[in-house]
This record gives structure tokens, sequence and C-alpha cells, in this order.
């Protein structure tokens, strides 16, 4: 029976030296799965930073071109202010006392307008 009672503990101890090193396993395989994550929030971070400086470049990039823009549509609005004054002109010297009588009616109409609110 000694043989069999030296099995069982030769069997346990090689039992509880397995047990002991999947232990150790484990422990490595956290500790290992920790880092990883630790890894991927490092770079999950790292992307997000350069996402949001990617962000506010492009965004300084747009108020740049925000006043490109509305110089634009400033020189726009002029040019279509110059194309009425060159038909207002055109249509007085076309017909010089229908663009009196009109200017003379807006006149006076604006002059009753203004004395009506005092």
């Amino acid at each position: 029976m000694s043989n069999n009672t030296d099995a069982v503990k030769s069997n346990l101890g090689e039992a509880g030296s397995h047990l002991k090193q999947a232990a150790v396993a484990a422990g490595d395989a956290i500790k290992g799965a920790a880092s990883a994550a630790g890894g991927e929030v490092q770079l999950g971070k790292a992307q997000m930073k350069s996402e949001l400086a990617d962000g506010a470049l492009a965004g300084l990039s747009a108020a740049e071109h925000l006043g490109g823009a509305a110089g634009e549509q400033m020189d726009a609005l002029m040019d279509k202010g110059r194309d009425l004054i060159d038909s207002a002109a055109e249509l007085i010297r076309e017909r010089p006392l229908a663009a009196f009588g009109v200017a003379f009616a807006a006149g006076w109409i604006i002059s009753k307008l203004g004395r009506s609110d005092k």
C-alpha cells in the first residue's frame, strides 16, 4: 500500500503543482489583459486627442475662409448696387420727366410720413 500511498501523494503533489502553474498562468493572463486594455485605452485617448485637434484645425480653417466668403458676398452686393444705380441712371437719361415726377412723388410721400409721426 505504500506504493499506492506514495503514488497518491505524488499525483496530488503533481496536481497541486499544475494548479499552482494554472493560477500563475491565469494571473499572467489577467495582467496581460489589463495591460492590453490599458494600451487600448491609451490608443483610444491618443486617437480622441488627434480627432479633437483635427476638428479644431478644421474649425480655424473655416473661420479663416469665413472672412473671405463674407468679402465675396459684399463684393457681389456692391456689384448689384452698382448695376441698380446704372439702370436708374439709364432710365433717367431715357425719360427725364418721368424720373423727375417719380422722385418728386417719392419725396412728397416721405415728407408726409415724416410729419404724421410728429
